[in-house]
C-alpha cells in the first residue's frame, strides 16, 4: 500500500521561500509518477509540478515556473517543492500526489496536504 506523507507547508511574508516535501511509502519499483497540487479556498485544484521518477523527466506549471523547482531524492523517496518569491496568490493547501506509471493527469493517492499562506 502506498502511502505520502508531506511537511514543510506554513506561512511567510511575500517574497519568502518555503520548502515543502512529500516521502512516499510503497512504492516497489521506479516506475511512478509524484506531483504536486494546490487549492485554494473557492478556486479550482491546480496541478503545480511533477516528475517521472523513471527518468526524472520534470513538468512545472507555467504560472509558477521561475520561481518553483521541483525535485526527487530516489535514495529518500521524497519529492521536493522548493518555492521561491512568493506571492500571495500562491496561498492554498498544497497536496502532494503519486501514481505507478507515467504523469498524467489524474492521481491513485494523495497526501493529507500542507497549508501555504504568504502575506502581503
Amino acid at each position: 500500500q502506498v502511502a505520502l506523507r508531506e511537511s514543510g507547508g506554513g506561512s511567510v511574508q511575500a517574497g519568502g521561500s518555503l520548502k515543502l516535501s512529500c516521502t512516499a511509502f510503497g512504492f516497489t519499483n521506479s516506475n511512478y509518477c509524484m506531483g504536486w497540487s494546490r487549492q485554494a479556498p473557492g478556486k479550482e485544484r491546480e496541478a503545480v509540478a511533477r516528475i517521472y521518477i523513471g527518468s526524472g523527466a520534470t513538468y512545472v506549471a507555467e504560472s509558477v515556473k521561475g520561481r518553483f523547482t521541483a525535485s526527487h531524492d530516489n535514495a529518500k523517496s521524497t519529492l521536493y517543492l522548493q518555492m521561491n518569491s512568493l506571492e500571495p496568490e500562491d496561498s492554498a493547501m498544497y497536496y502532494c500526489a503519486a501514481q505507478y506509471g507515467y504523469c498524467g493527469r489524474t492521481w491513485r493517492y494523495w497526501g493529507q496536504g500542507t497549508q501555504v499562506i504568504v502575506s502581503s
